[in-house]
């Protein structure tokens, strides 16, 4: 036992410097973000870059990669909590089809048009998937199942970046086309919901135009959420067919520890076991979990190589965003 307990201190002693600059970079971020109306993850990531020689010598090495793998996988479990069945299901059938067929529909779509753009299936699954479900968090959870190779960090911070910049364009410029369209706000709702990719942003832009196209809003963005088990299950199932084998040899796991912990707070939060006040607290150490281990994948990252990904990309994700702005758009039109 005193072993086991000197072993603990010696890695607490040795992670706690590169942990610590992480809170740091957060917490700056998340200050700057409520005086200045810009996204908490995106000043968290590009302060992260900003100062990213931590992440590359001295003593914070160890602790920032850390943060940016243990503490974001913590982060994403930790979503499960946003997640209740029961509270879905009382937005009907056709919407929830809708919403699940809008996510399907982009990730297939990145996957066939990719190679359009230059880019292989890894990058098309990451970006499509981050547009279709949750946008930063998704992408986070994503890569964590695909092979890795010299480039996985580069694509990674690259999706976080455009998926969070795009996120806050349609925050600002959705509620605008919902209000020309003349849509009541449950189509608003399902709209916003449907089509932005961050769950703050989606947020924001509901409770703009009013509390129940926020709240319409909101429930549909957690059917996107909720999508994420699934989808990270069938894209491990297909890496695991071989269709294109790992460069090490090595096979990503099938269904990675933190996603199973995402299934399981969604469960015990949809049978009602987990009380409001712990959900809450829960659903705030998320956000932040997510927040620190954004910083950190900043931290690790090479500016100059994120945007040797090229324009191609860029045009890639405005492709996929508007594809999912159309599915949802037309669904509506269908169903109202």
């Amino acid at each position: 036992m005193s072993s086991t307990i000197q072993t603990f201190r010696i890695t607490a002693k040795a992670l706690f410097p590169g942990v610590a600059v992480s809170i740091i970079v957060a917490v700056t971020a998340q200050f700057l973000a409520e005086h200045y109306a810009t996204p908490a993850m995106l000043l968290a990531l590009l302060l992260g870059i900003a100062v990213s020689f931590l992440g590359e010598e001295g003593r914070t090495v160890p602790g920032v990669a850390f943060s940016a793998r243990t503490l974001l996988r913590l982060g994403v479990a930790l979503l499960g909590v946003r997640v209740s069945m029961m509270v879905l299901a009382g937005l009907g059938l056709p919407l929830i089809l809708l919403t699940a067929g809008g996510v399907v529909a982009t990730i297939g779509f990145g996957l066939l048009i990719a190679r359009f753009f230059g880019h292989g299936w890894r990058f098309a699954l990451l970006t499509a998937g981050s547009v279709a479900i949750c946008g930063a968090s998704a992408a986070m959870a994503i890569a964590a199942i695909l092979p890795r190779d010299e480039r996985s960090e580069q694509r990674l911070i690259f999706t976080v970046m455009g998926v969070t910049v795009l996120s806050t364009v349609a925050m600002i410029a959705y509620p605008i086309l919902a209000r020309f369209m003349e849509f009541d706000h449950i189509q608003a709702g399902v709209f916003l919901g449907g089509t932005i990719h961050d769950v703050a942003q989606v947020v924001g832009a509901g409770f703009s135009i009013s509390e129940e196209t926020g709240d319409t809003a909101t429930l549909v963005k957690l059917i996107r959420v909720s999508m994420l088990a699934p989808v990270v299950l069938v894209a491990s199932l297909m890496i695991r067919s071989r269709l294109e084998a790992p460069s090490d040899g090595k096979q990503p796991p099938l269904l990675p520890g933190f996603v199973i912990a995402f299934i399981a707070l969604a469960a015990l939060n949809s049978f009602g076991l987990i009380p409001p006040a712990l959900s809450d607290f829960l659903s705030a150490c998320s956000r932040w979990l997510l927040l620190i281990a954004i910083a950190a994948v900043g931290m690790k990252s090479n500016l100059k190589q994120v945007l040797s990904v090229g324009g191609a990309a860029i045009a890639l994700l405005i492709v996929e965003t508007l594809f999912i702005a159309g599915v949802i758009l037309t669904g509506i039109t269908l169903l109202t």
